[in-house]
């Protein structure tokens, strides 16, 4: 008898989470360098909570926002993490 394995996605197989961090990695890389490249400081404490977060809808808005802001503090100014 053939065993038959199903993959639902969002489900965690280790494969989907370490592609996810993958993921929030490179955003959060993205974002850093977008405040680099224009000159706008970034602290520890904001560095971290950019580098911490893994929700990916949340660092999209971020690197959005990346491109405007005046101060990397104010990436903070709209939509938070959840949890």
């Amino acid at each position: 008898m053939q065993d038959v394995v199903t993959h639902f996605p969002g489900h965690g197989t280790l494969f989907e989470d370490k592609y996810l961090e993958g993921k929030a990695e490179g955003e959060a890389r993205g974002i850093l360098r977008v405040l680099e490249v224009r000159g706008i400081a970034v602290s520890d404490e904001v560095r971290r909570r950019i580098t911490d977060c893994t929700d990916l809808d949340v660092l999209g808005d971020w690197l959005d926002r990346s491109g405007t802001v005046e101060r990397a503090e104010d990436l903070f100014d709209g939509r938070e993490p959840a949890g």
